[in-house]
Formats: C-alpha cells, sequence, structure tokens
C-alpha cells in the first residue's frame, strides 16, 4: 500500500488560510482530477469541509506523489506552495489510514465527535466513484473508514464528546446576551448547518426566530418548520438592526455582512453578536471593532470546543480507530501475500498434474478406479504438504512479518509473481522539504533531502 494523506486543516492553519483554500463540490473534483493527471498518482479522493481540504491518493512513488498532489493542491486553490507549505500534513500508508479513521470518527473535527463529517466523506467518495478516481485502494479503505466512522457513533457517547458549533455559538450569546429565551434571532441562510441553527435555537426556545436567504422558498419552509418568519436577503440591514443573536451560514464567495451595514444596523441599539458558520466567513471582520458587536467565527467556536473535547469518550473512540487500523492494515498484508499463496498451489499443481500424466503413460492398463485413488492420494499428500506454509505465511502476514516468508517462498519454489513488497514510511514531518523533491510546484525549491524508499 502506498496511501498518501495531504492536506491542512483548523489544527494547522488559521482562519484566514483556509477560507483562501476553501473549495465548492465542483473544485473538489478538479482538484482530485489535477491530482490524477500526475504520472505517480493512480488513485485520489478529495475531502473537503468548512475546516479543512484534504487528498488521499495512491501513489507510484512517495516523493513523486507527493508532488503531484501538492503541484495539484497550488492550481485548484489558487495558493503557492510558499503559502501553504507551513500549514500542510502529510501522512504515509498506516499512518494515512489512522488519519481516516480518526476523521470519520469525528476525532479530528473541530466539534469532536460531530457526524456531519460522515456524510461528507460518503458524498466525496461517491463523486470519485462516479469520475473514476478510485480503485482497489482508496474504494475499500474509505468503505471502512465510513464503517469505522458508524461504529463510532453506535457503540460509543462520542456524540456528546464536544458541543456542537452551533450549541457553541448560543453558549457565547448566552454569556454575552442572556438567555436564549430572550433573543431575538436572525439566521442568514437556509442549508443545512442554517437549519441546525435555526432549530437549535428555536428548540432553546428564542424569543423569536427569523430566516433570511436569497432564495425566498428555502427560507419560508425552514421557517414554517421552526415557527419563526421569513424574510429575503434584501432585507438583511433592517433585521440585522432587530437581531440580537445573528447565525449566519451561507456559500457566498464574499462577505454577506459588511462593517458599513453592521455598523447602521448596530447604531442605537444594545450588545449584539454575530456567529459566523460559514467558510469563506460571512461577516466582515471590521464588524468584530464596532462598539458593543461580538464576532464570533469558526476560529472562536473552535476555541470554545476545545474544553470540552477530552473524556472517557474520546479515549472509547481512539481505542476503537487504533483496533480497526491494526485490523485493517493486517487484512491488507494477508492480501498481499495471497499471489504468492496462490502461484504455490498452482505450481504445486502443475507438478501433480504432469507427474499423473507421467505414471498413466506408465501404467497404461491400470483401471479406472485405482487411477482415481491414486490421484486422490497424491493431491491429499500435496495438499497437506501446503497446508502449514499457505496458513503460516498468512498469519505472519497479519502480524507484519510475512513479507519475507512469502518471498523466501517465492524464492524457495522459483514462483513467479508480480508481488513487490511495500516499505512503509514513518509519518513525515518536514512537509516543507518533502513538498519542494522533484517538482514543478511555483515556489518550490531542492533541498538535499535523505533519500525516502520507493
Amino acid at each position: 500500500m502506498s496511501l498518501v494523506a495531504i492536506g491542512l486543516s483548523h489544527r494547522t492553519a488559521p482562519l484566514s488560510v483556509l477560507e483562501r483554500v476553501a473549495l465548492a463540490p465542483d473544485a473538489a473534483r478538479d482538484l482530485a482530477t489535477l491530482a490524477l493527471r500526475g504520472e505517480h498518482v493512480s488513485e485520489s479522493l478529495v475531502l473537503a469541509t468548512c475546516n479543512r481540504v484534504e487528498v488521499y491518493a495512491e501513489v507510484t512513488t512517495f516523493h513523486g506523489g507527493l508532488a503531484d498532489v501538492g503541484q495539484a493542491l497550488c492550481e485548484a486553490t489558487g495558493v503557492t506552495l510558499d503559502e501553504l507549505r507551513d500549514h500542510l500534513y502529510v501522512h504515509y500508508a498506516d499512518r494515512a489510514v489512522a488519519h481516516l479513521f480518526s476523521v470519520a470518527c469525528g476525532l479530528d473535527s473541530m466539534a469532536v465527535g460531530e457526524s456531519q463529517v460522515l456524510g461528507q466523506l460518503r458524498q466525496a467518495l461517491r463523486s470519485a466513484q462516479d469520475a473514476g478516481d478510485t480503485g482497489r485502494v482508496l474504494d475499500p479503505l474509505v468503505q471502512q473508514a465510513l464503517r469505522v466512522g458508524k461504529r463510532a457513533h453506535s457503540e460509543t457517547s462520542i456524540d456528546r464528546a464536544g458541543a456542537s458549533l452551533v450549541s457553541a455559538g448560543l453558549r457565547r450569546a448566552e454569556r454575552s446576551l442572556g438567555p436564549v429565551s430572550g433573543l431575538q434571532v436572525l439566521v442568514v441562510g437556509a442549508g443545512s448547518m442554517s437549519a441546525l441553527a435555526a432549530t437549535t435555537a428555536a428548540r432553546e426556545g428564542a424569543a423569536s426566530v427569523t430566516i433570511a436567504n436569497r432564495t425566498p422558498e428555502r427560507a419560508e419552509r425552514l421557517a414554517e418548520a421552526v415557527g419563526g418568519r421569513a424574510v429575503p436577503l434584501t432585507e438583511l440591514a433592517t433585521e440585522l438592526a432587530r437581531a440580537d443573536l445573528v447565525i449566519s451560514c451561507t456559500g457566498a464567495v464574499g462577505h454577506v455582512v459588511d462593517a458599513g451595514t453592521a455598523a447602521e444596523s448596530a447604531a442605537g441599539r444594545g450588545p449584539q453578536l454575530y456567529v459566523d458558520l460559514a467558510l469563506p466567513r460571512d461577516v466582515d471582520p471590521a464588524v468584530a471593532a464596532l462598539p458593543g458587536v461580538e464576532v464570533a467565527d469558526l476560529e472562536a467556536l473552535g476555541q470554545d470546543l476545545s474544553a470540552a473535547q477530552l473524556g472517557e469518550d474520546v479515549d472509547e473512540v481512539r481505542s476503537l480507530v487504533t483496533a480497526e487500523v491494526s485490523d485493517y492494515l493486517a487484512a491488507v498484508r494477508v492480501q498481499a501475500v495471497a499471489p504468492t499463496v496462490a502461484a504455490l498451489r498452482a505450481r504445486a499443481a502443475e507438478v501433480v498434474e504432469a507427474e499423473l500424466a507421467r505414471l498413466g503413460k506408465r501404467l497404461p492398463d491400470v483401471d479406472d478406479a485405482t487411477r482415481e485413488e491414486v490421484q486422490l492420494a497424491v493431491h491429499r499428500v500435496v495438499e497437506k504438504l501446503l497446508h502449514v506454509p499457505t496458513v503460516r505465511v498468512k498469519e505472519l502476514a497479519s502480524r507484519d512479518d510475512g513479507d519475507s516468508y512469502a518471498a523466501a517462498l517465492r524464492e524457495l519454489f522459483d514462483l513467479d509473481t508480480d508481488v513487490t513488497a511495500v516499505r512503509e514510511l514513518p509519518l513525515v514531518e518536514d512537509v516543507a522539504e518533502l513538498l519542494a523533491v522533484d517538482t514543478s510546484v511555483p515556489g518550490a525549491t531542492a533541498p538535499a533531502v535523505a533519500e525516502v524508499p520507493r
């Protein structure tokens, strides 16, 4: 397995950088296509969420694959390598599997334990499959990651390990403005996150919930579902002046709330809180400088959540991930020696058939019943002789030392297979250097780097 995972997330990059690399679904597909154009990448899948962009790729060589993916990431986002390199992380082979499983379980999310990433990963896989970007490595790997994520949510209490971003925003509102039950809430947008925000605010007894959206029909449906009212986005300025708490999450590229509009709306009223759940941000950061106005973006909410993200629930899921990674890698190693086992059995079958044919010519007068008994006896002897080595090689492979045994079998029996041992690498620490090796990524250099097995 030559799996590489390269990306950046809220753990490694500030919000300003994440905004610049944020990818819409079409752009994420373009990134996967760009990666596959590299000569060292055979499969690719892109996971792009509000707080991460990651590329998972099956590569033929480590350095070459890393360079291909790095170049694709720069081309797709328009951000140079010099700007990205300090924020990128790289995982290889078993570390990449462990990272993907952790992501699927919500362990690597800003709100630990959230399940939305499962749907995002499922959609990423579906998109990659439709485009033919995944195959024998990434298809089963991501499907297994989805199963691990489901296990984490069904068999543990990870869901309660960290509050959702919406809940974190409401808790921030309580600290700044008082009980939610007394607040006028304005939700900008009508997508899934906005719907969650409106539903949660209504459930906690907000004095009113208003939905402002570019598409009136969607706003009306959401408003009806939460017992609120809908307004067109053209009335945003008026509604901002009425709202105590503004929760915004749209797919807009630019700022939906600019500093000038916010200043006019804040004039002559009490304190106001903007909870910006969008990436790129809906609310101009300059709004935070207005008197009496507070802005909580994803970065601020992530800091609020960090204190609640420890405990037994997280440890339980980490143990689950560790076991699942071990089982998955064991299965991969067993699968890797399967060609050797098949070749050994095929060689034995060839020898048996040749010797039985020779025996038939030497003893042409042997009756059919005797001939069948001889054939069965020979097959049983061969089967018993092969049983121990074939079972043993699979057992050893599952413990990570079967490849040398398989190589010995290939050498001893002169087996012709296409099996190639994969030398797995440790977690890559120096992304900057590795991305700069043998690459045409703009801004890259080529310092001396210790050779990595290919």
